[in-house]
């Protein structure tokens, strides 16, 4: 009797554990065919995702570890006499200071198109296809009138830092990635005193979108892109390398357009007929961020078209 009593409790603790992992896998899959979440068999690419790093701004998540502070520190030429704390005080008081992109789980099927702006997405015709997706990511510029048969008309998310920015229409979430405090005071001007002109070019003073859409990339996101998937190659990545790997942190299934050259070569955008055959990235080192691209492609974490 002892015995039975002793194997049978043997056998609830077995259940019990098996039900609690089933659970734990349950919460990291998703309802797609292939899920992001459910990477675990390949060591590359665990290694690189961190899901627990910070990924959007708000009051409760932002303070910098010593680390992050120092490296946007460096971003900004040093240390910035403003006061980030008042700074972001001001930011969600006006801005939405939530939690965002935490739903994920067995019954979300997340499809993101993060689209870039090469010149091989001219005659791709991937319009339609772009649309289809849940969220589409578009950075800078990024114009769609008159390309909308190649670049598609949607935009859930806009990234853009104030040197890049552009109007966005209300059904756009501006996302700022800031890489200083001024980038912060200026997204605080465009909708309030409009006051900011200036950073070291000159910046739009005002730009038209939706208050209550508006993000904030949080720089311990941007510096985990920086020391983790690019290893820190270059001064600091790309945005478009930012919300690529963004997008797999709040996307279940990621498709990437408008990445790299044309089949020609060619490294343009396709709203500039200015071709350049030499790659040319200043402080970003283009060839590695596409070659992790290519590399997350082929071990089918994203689907990357190539408009080729």
């Amino acid at each position: 009797m002892v015995v039975q009593t002793k194997w049978l409790f043997v056998g609830i603790i077995i259940i019990c554990l098996v039900q609690i992992k089933l659970n734990l896998d349950s919460e990291e899959m998703c309802a797609c065919i292939h899920c992001m979440a459910g990477s675990k068999e390949d060591p590359w690419f665990l290694e690189r995702y961190k899901n627990l790093v910070p990924k959007l701004l708000s009051r409760q998540n932002s303070e910098f570890s010593p680390n992050t502070q120092k490296w946007w520190e460096q971003l900004q030429g040093g240390s910035s006499e403003k006061n980030y704390s008042a700074v972001v005080e001001t930011l969600f008081s006006l801005f939405p200071d939530e939690e965002h992109y935490s739903d994920a789980g067995p019954h979300r099927c997340r499809t993101c198109a993060v689209v870039g702006n090469s010149g091989n997405l001219e005659g791709s015709h991937y319009g339609p296809l772009i649309d289809a997706h849940d969220f589409v990511i578009r950075m800078n510029k990024a114009p769609t009138a008159g390309f909308e048969k190649d670049v598609g008309s949607k935009t859930t998310h806009h990234a853009i830092y104030p040197e890049s920015a552009v109007d966005m229409d209300n059904s756009t979430h501006l996302v700022l990635v800031p890489f200083k405090i001024l980038d912060l005071e200026w997204l605080i001007s465009v909708f309030t005193t409009k006051h900011i002109t200036r950073t070291y070019t000159g910046v739009k003073s005002t730009v038209q979108a939706d208050m209550d859409k508006v993000m904030i990339l949080h720089p311990e996101f941007m510096r985990y892109v920086y020391e983790v998937w690019l290893q820190k190659q270059g001064k600091y990545p790309s945005t478009g390398f930012i919300m690529l790997v963004l997008s797999l942190h709040i996307c279940d299934q990621v498709n990437v357009f408008g990445f790299g050259a044309s089949k020609d070569g060619n490294w343009h955008h396709y709203y500039d007929k200015r071709y350049h055959q030499h790659l040319n990235t200043g402080v970003h080192r283009g060839s590695a961020e596409y070659n992790i691209t290519l590399k997350l492609h082929q071990k089918n974490k994203i689907q990357m078209y190539k408009g080729w």
